[in-house]
């Protein structure tokens, strides 16, 4: 079911975060995707790039964050300006590191698909976005839930694939 706030513009947006999804699960990345659109335009966009890049700190909204800053740069806009008017759209839930960047960048809305149990920072382990917790940024709203299951079932996908560059087991039979 689908959140009731849900407009068809920011449908339009998380369809586009979940083709940026699906790009990073044929590349061998846990399928998150999102978009930072300001003033009904994509600013930054980006999706998981850990494996490929071997950095931890790659997620989708870090890399979409990155843009962000470009955009601003190559624009002459002021980027605490910009992220101040900025909408997140993302696949999955932001885990704790991802929220906290994005209530110190001040982004006031979040749109995402799934809840992420094990590391989700707007409620699901930790509510970063809630206003409880001082002097650290902005708190966000959050309206989780278009296509979860949609989500959910690239997420199982990804997991089941072997991945390549997961350390070798110790337990795992040699081949």
């Amino acid at each position: 079911m689908e959140p009731p706030e849900m407009t068809e513009e920011m449908k339009n947006w998380m369809d586009k975060a979940f083709q940026m999804a699906q790009d990073a699960l044929d590349n061998g990345e846990v399928p998150v995707g999102c978009l930072m659109v300001h003033d009904n335009q994509i600013v930054g966009r980006g999706r998981n790039e850990v494996n490929e890049t071997k950095n931890a700190t790659r997620h989708a909204e870090m890399v979409a964050t990155d843009q962000v800053i470009d955009w601003c740069k190559k624009n002459g806009k002021g980027s605490k300006e910009v992220f101040e008017d900025t909408i997140l759209y993302v696949t999955v839930e932001p885990c704790i590191m991802c929220a906290g960047a994005l209530r110190l960048l001040r982004i006031p809305l979040v749109v995402y698909g799934c809840c992420n149990e094990r590391f989700g920072g707007c409620g699901s382990v930790l509510n970063v976005a809630e206003n409880s917790i001082p002097s650290t940024g902005t708190p966000f709203k959050c309206i989780p839930g278009y296509k979860a299951e949609k989500a959910v079932e690239m997420l199982k996908t990804f997991y089941k694939q072997e991945n390549p560059n997961a350390p070798r087991s110790k337990v795992r039979k040699k081949e």
